[in-house]
Protein backbone atom coordinates (compact mmCIF):
# COMPACT_ATOMS: atom_id res chain seq x y z
CA UNK A 1 0.00 0.00 0.00
CA UNK A 2 2.29 2.73 -1.26
CA UNK A 3 1.89 6.25 0.05
CA UNK A 4 1.65 8.54 -2.97
CA UNK A 5 1.85 11.79 -0.99
CA UNK A 6 1.18 13.53 2.31
CA UNK A 7 -0.05 17.07 2.88
CA UNK A 8 -1.88 18.92 5.68
CA UNK A 9 -2.16 15.68 7.67
CA UNK A 10 -3.76 13.86 4.72
CA UNK A 11 -2.24 10.65 3.40
CA UNK A 12 -2.99 9.48 -0.16
CA UNK A 13 -2.52 5.80 -1.02
CA UNK A 14 -3.03 3.67 -4.09
CA UNK A 15 -3.50 -0.09 -3.67
CA UNK A 16 -2.24 -1.80 -6.81
CA UNK A 17 -3.85 -5.18 -6.17
CA UNK A 18 -7.43 -3.84 -6.03
CA UNK A 19 -10.09 -4.33 -8.66
CA UNK A 20 -12.99 -2.22 -9.79
CA UNK A 21 -12.94 1.32 -10.99
CA UNK A 22 -9.65 3.25 -10.78
CA UNK A 23 -9.57 4.88 -7.34
CA UNK A 24 -7.30 6.09 -4.55
CA UNK A 25 -7.62 6.16 -0.79
CA UNK A 26 -7.32 9.26 1.40
CA UNK A 27 -6.82 9.14 5.16
CA UNK A 28 -7.10 12.09 7.52
CA UNK A 29 -6.85 11.24 11.22
CA UNK A 30 -9.61 8.70 11.88
CA UNK A 31 -11.45 9.57 8.63
CA UNK A 32 -11.18 7.73 5.32
CA UNK A 33 -12.33 8.29 1.79
CA UNK A 34 -12.16 6.49 -1.54
CA UNK A 35 -12.08 8.68 -4.65
CA UNK A 36 -12.84 7.75 -8.26
CA UNK A 37 -9.78 8.83 -10.27
CA UNK A 38 -11.82 9.63 -13.41
CA UNK A 39 -14.52 11.79 -11.80
CA UNK A 40 -12.70 12.76 -8.55
CA UNK A 41 -15.94 12.01 -6.72
CA UNK A 42 -15.71 10.53 -3.23
CA UNK A 43 -17.41 7.17 -3.70
CA UNK A 44 -17.11 6.02 -0.11
CA UNK A 45 -16.02 7.50 3.19
CA UNK A 46 -16.57 9.98 5.97
CA UNK A 47 -14.00 12.74 5.38
CA UNK A 48 -14.71 16.26 6.62
CA UNK A 49 -15.66 18.73 3.85
CA UNK A 50 -12.46 20.77 4.17
CA UNK A 51 -10.25 17.69 3.77
CA UNK A 52 -12.37 16.49 0.87
CA UNK A 53 -11.94 19.84 -0.92
CA UNK A 54 -8.16 19.74 -0.44
CA UNK A 55 -7.97 16.17 -1.73
CA UNK A 56 -9.99 17.01 -4.84
CA UNK A 57 -7.84 20.10 -5.45
CA UNK A 58 -4.71 17.93 -5.23
CA UNK A 59 -6.21 15.17 -7.42
CA UNK A 60 -7.11 17.65 -10.17
CA UNK A 61 -3.41 18.58 -10.42
CA UNK A 62 -2.24 14.96 -10.62
CA UNK A 63 -5.16 13.16 -12.25
CA UNK A 64 -3.14 12.11 -15.32
CA UNK A 65 -0.37 10.70 -13.14
CA UNK A 66 -2.88 8.80 -10.99
CA UNK A 67 -4.50 7.26 -14.09
CA UNK A 68 -1.08 6.26 -15.42
CA UNK A 69 -0.13 4.68 -12.08
CA UNK A 70 -3.38 2.72 -11.98
CA UNK A 71 -2.90 1.42 -15.54
CA UNK A 72 0.81 0.59 -15.30
CA UNK A 73 0.82 -0.49 -11.64
CA UNK A 74 4.08 1.49 -11.25
CA UNK A 75 4.41 3.57 -8.10
CA UNK A 76 5.64 7.15 -8.26
CA UNK A 77 5.74 9.65 -5.41
CA UNK A 78 3.79 12.86 -6.11
CA UNK A 79 4.10 16.28 -4.48
CA UNK A 80 1.46 17.42 -2.02
CA UNK A 81 -0.40 20.73 -2.01
CA UNK A 82 1.60 23.82 -1.14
Amino acid sequence: MPVITRFYGIVIKLYFKEHGIPHFHAIYNEYNGIFNISTLEMIEGDLPQRSKRLIIEWAKKYQKELIKMWKTQKFIKLPGLE
